[in-house]
């Protein structure tokens, strides 16, 4: 059987752990059975090693036909154990192995001591016996146990360090959207039309221009920011919007002062503000509203987006599915289960999609 180099050196881990229970045990035997401690501790290392040798080899032959999932795992990806076989085989296992460890050991032990007939003398003393077995089986199990709750342990860091990797993968791919070529193109062909016609108003947008690539530039880089600065890079962001769309496009941002410095994620909310233009409004020629809002309800912050545009049921297929797929992994990355978004169509006479995004406040 072929160990993976990475394979042997968590089994020299997980062996070092042997030592100090040892020394507990042989502590244990030379004050309630009054044995010397050297020669208790000689046994329970010779024990202890034994049995864990034999329950790691069975550990790892039950798993020789299941596939390995660390086997795929990016380079500089942290090391992790293989999972553990079905606890039903394992811990039958760790019983043969409690059990053929300790006869083993205390062989082994015998030939390191030069005892004769220990063995023996322990067989014929069925209380001493008794002791002797109940503390190998109940060792056996909680450091085998100890074992799989570290191994899950690192399996659960291991899959939080993929996800910030992935994080930070929809953070580049949120940019990438941000500054897609027909934007930048579609604003730039406005600035050259509009610095012939109204040159005053150019350099207001090229200002608004240079202020958006700067902040979303940096919003990429960064950690949670103010749902303040949120606000203010979506407004540059719609603020180029009415540029290009006119009269066609009303914007209303409603941020009260008590929410302002609340921490929010950076560019949480701009897919869904790119969704409601590009999917919602830009398709009708008379155009319409859109309106963002946060508000505080009990423990929650409330983030909403909303405009008049055509609605959930004239969306083609997959037509938001980038933006609101790129919202709801980062809320399932960062808050888990205690944030929540929802797409909904908007229900008055105004017609449209609304979109909601909630998130702990704590």
């Amino acid at each position: 059987m072929r160990y993976p180099a990475r394979e042997l050196a968590w089994l020299w881990r997980e062996l070092r752990i042997g030592v100090p229970v040892a020394f507990g045990v042989a502590s244990f035997f030379a004050i309630m059975l009054r044995e010397p401690f050297g020669r208790s501790l000689a046994y329970s290392l010779c024990i202890t090693m034994t049995i864990q040798v034999l329950v790691e080899v069975g550990r790892y032959g039950l798993l020789r036909g299941l596939p390995d999932t660390s086997a795929g795992a990016a380079p500089g990806a942290p090391a992790t154990p293989r999972r553990w076989p079905d606890w039903k085989w394992m811990s039958a296992w760790i019983v043969v192995s409690g059990v053929a460890g300790y006869f083993g050991g205390h062989a082994i032990g015998d030939v390191l001591t030069g005892g004769h007939g220990t063995l023996s003398e322990l067989m014929g003393n069925p209380r001493g016996l008794l002791l002797s077995m109940t503390v190998v089986l109940v060792l056996s199990l909680g450091i085998s146990y100890f074992h799989y709750v570290r191994g899950r342990i690192a399996a659960a860091e291991a899959r939080a360090q993929a996800a910030m990797r992935s994080a930070a993968e929809n953070q580049l791919r949120l940019l990438e959207s941000q500054l897609e070529p027909h934007m930048l193109f579609n604003t730039l062909g406005n600035l050259r039309v509009m610095i012939g016609q109204d040159p005053q108003r150019a350099q207001v947008m090229l200002n608004q221009v240079i202020s958006f690539l700067r902040a979303t530039l940096q919003a990429s880089r960064s950690g949670p920011h103010p749902l303040s600065c949120e606000f203010d890079r979506i407004a540059d962001y719609l603020a180029l919007m009415q540029v290009r769309m006119g009269a066609r496009l009303q914007i209303e941002l409603d941020l009260p002062a008590g929410l302002a410095n609340l921490p929010v994620p950076p560019l949480l909310l701009q897919p869904l503000v790119e969704n409601a233009i590009k999917h919602g409004l830009e398709p009708i020629v008379a155009g319409g509203w859109i309106k963002v809002t946060a508000r505080r309800e009990g423990g929650t912050l409330v983030l909403g987006v909303r405009d008049t545009g055509v609605g959930l049921s004239e969306l083609p297929p997959g037509s938001d599915c980038f933006g609101t797929a790129q919202v709801r992994e980062r809320l399932a990355q960062l808050y888990g289960k205690a944030a929540s978004f929802q797409l909904l169509a908007a229900g008055d006479n105004d017609g449209g999609t609304l979109a909601v995004v909630r998130l702990p406040l704590s």
